[in-house]
């Protein structure tokens, strides 16, 4: 399995504290250019991450002052495992409920374009926000993928469409991953 190390909110996932400027920032406050997998639109930010940490809600979890690092992968093997998680930053609250309306649809293809999932509109991060929306939120919809013996071999596709419904903004995400 290819795996390499990313910084979640360290390196990628610090969102500007302008609203006249969105999207990603460095450590150093620098923009990071999006990608398939990191964009922003209207203040809104989204971004797919594909990785194999067995304990990533374990390292999500931890205390605020430790940052927390993921390992991604663009590959598995047989019985190998993948968790497909997203996270935001910036959605809309209801001023008069003090809500979040974030959805999600998530689709799977696997190598010959049939499908694996095909989920739409699934709650990913409807709750009543107590922090500032600024902040970097791990969305409440995760994906476990287990490359079983029968499974096709090839790449498999990922793609996420982050919804902001109360903000009327959609954010879509891709990435993939090759089964071995």
């Amino acid at each position: 399995m290819k795996i390499r190390s990313l910084w979640l909110v360290g390196l990628l996932l610090l969102p500007l504290p302008s609203v006249a400027q969105s999207g990603w920032v460095d450590m150093k406050g620098k923009p990071v250019p999006e990608t398939a997998s990191a964009k922003s639109r209207e203040g809104f930010s989204a971004t797919l991450v594909i990785t194999p940490d067995q304990d990533w809600r374990q390292k999500w979890d931890a205390p605020p002052e430790t940052i927390p690092r993921f390992s991604e992968a663009d590959e598995v093997g047989t019985d190998g495992e993948l968790f497909i998680l997203t996270f935001l930053s910036n959605p809309k609250v209801d001023s008069a409920s003090g809500m979040t309306d974030v959805a999600c649809d998530f689709v799977i293809l696997r190598p010959d374009g049939s499908y694996s999932t095909r989920e739409r509109d699934l709650p990913c991060f409807a709750v009543k926000l107590q922090g500032d929306p600024r902040n970097v939120y791990l969305s409440t919809a995760a994906l476990k993928y287990v490359a079983e013996p029968t499974d096709q071999r090839g790449e498999w596709a990922v793609s996420v469409t982050v919804k902001d419904r109360l903000r009327g903004v959609e954010i879509p995400l891709n990435a993939s991953f090759v089964v071995r």
